[in-house]
């Protein structure tokens, strides 16, 4: 028998096509069986960069050496509970009692070193045993661990703008500091009335904290605003500054001065100001969406000097009258227009100033997103100090979003190109990714899926957190090209 060369000794060609690499489809239905074997398996393999992030920028050794800890604690050290909370927090249990359902989640465990996690009743013990000095300590980690993200992921923002604003949150139950103040949403129900502060460009939560249910005083906002201007990064030279009419005094307007701020506040409405604005020389605005504009100067009572005040009006509509009783009008309200009116030590065009306030809109969805997704106004306890300290646990596991997210951007970017990522979105697509952990030669590996849409970021989010170096006193650049404006 004669053997053909060509038949019996080339390999014959694949299949080219879809048709050779497509899979059959798993149904799965309701007769599908199912069991519980395996093991190491966690939903929140996206924790991993965050460890990362916290070990290369020594986030331990930043609350050892800052937070006064005193309690002697078994089960964990001291800095390994205030990590669990902060991560509880990031992955969305908001309350103490949540992290039941952590106490043997393999990724969280992992990060942590122990094989599960205490109960709730000891993570409460240790928030209560946490002085007040404890926030304002955070605090001072937060900024600590601004400037090193600032350095490693290269950002040189020279100017920034502040966002201050404050927020409402509705208390039940006898709440030491619950007040009855302003509350829209609730009227005549106690509350606590937060003040925050946020850098406009970065989305980054730079100081602030839990306040009783009354409105601040002047001296409580000078503070404030004092607090913030030191804790912005070593690179900042220029500082704006953007605030709603709650700031509207000479204390504020004080503290930026002094501290070399360009600010716009809203103005409130007194008897003087409507008159100046009756008797002041009205423009067109023909590039805003009002009816006339003016600017002038003005010293409202109690003010030291004089400021440049821009105004616009619109045209009020007709509305029928009432049939009894005076008309009532709302804020800067005459019978014949409306009035928005703003103090600035700005010298740019009014609707320029205008505009720029305008964008102070995106510190409201910052706060709702802190309320909502970082578990914000999750207040654990009747106790202040406990609400306190964890009011900055909160906020910190908030920046750890917008800190990964400085780590995970396009080269090369520029702030205006920046775009935020939300605590809810960044969960759906970084957080909550399965995967395995296996152990290998005596190496801890995480697996994840070959399906998972996002590898690529993930990889190079990774490469560039294991890349990051101190040198000295500072911390070596892993972006080649700065964010700058």
């Amino acid at each position: 028998m004669v053997n053909n060369k060509r038949e019996d000794t080339l390999k014959g060609r694949a299949n080219q096509g879809s048709e050779a690499v497509t899979a059959k489809p798993m149904k799965i239905g309701a007769s599908t069986p199912y069991e519980f074997t395996a093991s190491n398996l966690t939903p929140y393999g996206g924790l991993l960069p965050v460890a990362t992030m916290l070990e290369k920028l020594q986030f331990q050794q930043l609350i050892e050496e800052h937070v006064t800890i005193k309690r002697l604690t078994k089960s964990m050290p001291g800095f390994r509970f205030v990590l669990g909370m902060v991560l509880a927090l990031y992955v969305g249990f908001s309350r103490l009692n949540h992290l039941q359902f952590l106490e043997q989640e393999p990724m969280l465990t992992g990060i942590l070193g122990v094989a599960r996690l205490p109960p709730q009743c000891t993570f409460w013990r240790f928030l209560a045993s946490l002085h007040l000095t404890a926030a304002r300590q955070l605090l001072a980690v937060g900024r600590q661990m601004r400037q090193r993200v600032w350095e490693a992921a290269h950002v040189e923002l020279e100017e920034v703008t502040l966002d201050t604003d404050t927020t409402v949150h509705t208390v039940y139950g006898r709440q030491m500091g619950a007040r009855k103040g302003y509350n829209p949403q609730h009227r005549g129900k106690r509350s606590f009335q937060p003040i925050l502060t946020f850098l406009a460009e970065t989305r980054e939560y730079l100081g602030g904290e839990l306040r009783k249910g009354d409105r601040p005083t002047g001296q409580q906002i000078a503070q404030h605003l004092e607090s913030v201007v030191t804790a912005l990064p070593r690179s900042v030279k220029r500082v704006y500054a953007r605030a709603d009419s709650g700031f509207y005094c000479w204390a504020a307007v004080e503290a930026y001065e002094r501290l070399g701020c360009q600010f716009v506040l809203s103005a409130q409405k007194t008897a003087r100001l409507v008159q100046q604005l009756q008797t002041a020389r009205w423009t067109g605005s023909p590039r805003t969406d009002a009816d006339g504009q003016c600017a002038f100067h003005y010293q409202p009572e109690g003010w030291r000097c004089a400021y440049r005040f821009v105004a616009l009006r619109y045209r009020r509509k007709a509305k029928p009258k009432p049939e009894s009783g005076p008309e009532q009008y709302q804020l800067f309200d005459t019978p014949e227009y409306s009035y928005r009116v703003f103090v600035t030590n700005l010298n740019a065009p009014i609707d320029a100033v205008v505009g720029f306030y305008r964008q102070r809109g995106a510190a409201e969805n910052l706060i709702k997103e802190a309320n909502n997704d970082a578990g914000l106004a999750a207040h654990p306890s009747a106790r202040w100090t406990m609400n306190c300290v964890h009011f900055q646990l909160a906020m910190l596991a908030y920046n750890l979003n917008c800190w990964l997210m400085l780590f995970n951007r396009e080269e090369p970017s520029k702030v205006e190109e920046l775009r935020h990522t939300t605590l809810v979105t960044a969960r759906l697509r970084f957080l909550f990714v399965a995967a395995k952990i296996v152990r290998h030669a005596g190496a801890v590996i995480v697996r994840y899926s070959d399906h998972y849409a996002e590898q690529g970021k993930m990889g190079r989010l990774m490469d560039r957190l294991r890349a990051i170096v101190q040198n000295r006193d500072c911390f070596v650049p892993v972006l080649g090209s700065a964010l700058r404006m």
